[in-house]
């Protein structure tokens, strides 16, 4: 099987390791890449955004199946034109795609059909918004509607700070038109996780659980980021709370898509807080989460081209857990200083053939005259699995020393709600 692969981060370079495990896979395309995945897929220089030219070269090279990793060709509509002309394609459509697209949507829906998540208000007028800060106690979550590449929330422990979030958001654009739109939510106490679950349409599997560290600082400070790390399976979630989180948010979910004209083909990235009253919807992604991505697909039993082709074809007979090795992985992203907010690019990473333990799947790198460079915010992701979560902490971070570029950041406490877990 011919596929193509489209996106240029660390979790496009996880799902090109794990397809190219397939027996199935034959030739693997991805466009646009970075350094690491051009070094064994065959690539091609067509915008993500150009949908005419990616139909054309997946024609013209026999593509099978296409799999999409980043959120914005999908809300806009690349699964709707690729089946359009008779391509398969995994991931949701244009439609089903306003789950993430559209916070306000999602709060809608999960209301109407009695999904649980926290209360809320939507706002599109920033005097408006005020005003109902200036009534409400803190902390409280403010959130651009709209896709703003998992930076969009703001958790805001007093008025000062929320009226900022405001003025941000609605008045000065920092996420542009994603923010003419704002939830304004209770702040939630709990742990979070990241549940995934693809689904044909009619019947869903759901991959390991996993726990992401947003926040840019050791002790979960500072601005949110795409993910400073995560690993997998999260304790968290034992056998009784995934159940839960079945019949109470993945299948419910699922059914009122399906109710709403929408149905929802691909997978679906449930972001959880898992509170004393048990789990809520915090968001829902429509695609593979980064950096969860890299540490699931290692942990995956199963053949993954396989299943997301049938998940694209819609040949699931029902619905279930899917096997896991007994293993534990654990993803340590190394970032450009100034990251999430200045940084700067274009410095050469060395180390690279120095590691021992782990897999390092590229993210924000590119080459220049034949050095791999810095190429954006997340950088490198460091990936080890081992038999227990303490090794595969160890393992990465090990390796995490051996790689230097300029101004590189990483946080030193990925795993440590894990590892305490596991040893208490």
């Amino acid at each position: 099987m011919n596929v193509l692969i489209l996106g240029s981060g660390g979790r496009e370079h996880a799902i090109f390791e794990k397809i190219r495990e397939s027996s199935s896979a034959e030739k693997i395309f991805c466009i646009p890449g970075n350094a690491g995945i051009n070094d064994s897929a065959i690539t091609a220089d067509i915008a993500v955004s150009n949908h005419r030219e990616l139909i054309d070269f997946a024609k013209s090279n026999n593509i099978e199946l296409t799999i999409i990793g980043p959120e914005n060709p999908l809300t806009r509509g690349i699964v709707n034109d690729f089946e359009s002309e008779g391509l398969t394609i995994f991931g949701p459509s244009r439609e089903a795609s306003i789950l993430e697209a559209s916070k306000a949507y999602s709060k809608e829906l999960m209301r109407k059909y009695g999904i649980p998540t926290a209360e809320y208000k939507i706002f599109t007028d920033h005097t408006d918004a005020e005003n109902y800060l200036r009534s409400h106690t803190h902390p409280i979550v403010v959130k651009a509607s709209g896709l703003a590449a998992g930076k969009g929330a703001k958790v805001c422990t007093d008025l000062e700070q929320s009226l900022k979030a405001i003025r941000e958001i609605m008045v000065e654009k920092c996420f542009k038109d994603a923010g003419d739109e704002v939830v304004i939510e209770e702040f939630m106490k709990g742990e979070e996780a990241s549940v995934f679950a693809i689904s044909d349409g009619n019947y869903y599997k759901i991959l390991a659980p996993a726990q992401d560290h947003k926040a840019v600082y050791d002790g979960d400070r500072g601005p949110n980021t795409g993910g400073m790390g995560s690993y997998a399976p999260a304790p968290l979630i034992d056998d009784k709370m995934m159940y839960i989180i079945e019949r109470s948010i993945i299948e419910p979910t699922l059914e009122a898509m399906k109710a709403e004209g929408r149905p929802y083909k691909g997978v679906l990235f449930v972001g959880l807080m898992i509170t004393d009253s048990g789990p809520k919807v915090i968001e829902y992604n429509c695609r593979f989460g980064d950096p969860e991505t890299q540490v699931i697909l290692p942990l995956l039993d199963a053949d993954l081209l396989e299943l997301l082709y049938d998940s694209a074809k819609g040949r699931f007979a029902e619905n279930g857990i899917l096997p896991l090795k007994n293993k534990h992985s654990l993803c340590l992203v190394l970032a450009s200083g100034g990251y999430p907010g200045k940084y700067f690019t274009g410095y050469e990473i060395t180390g690279l053939g120095s590691i021992s333990n782990s897999k390092v799947l590229h993210a924000g790198t590119v080459l220049e005259n034949n050095k791999t460079v810095t190429g954006g915010g997340r950088v490198l992701n460091v990936v080890c699995t081992a038999d227990s979560l303490r090794e595969a902490k160890k393992g990465a971070y090990r390796d995490a020393e051996n790689i230097k570029f300029k101004d590189m950041y990483f946080r030193k406490d990925i795993g440590d709600k894990g590892v305490k877990y596991y040893e208490k």
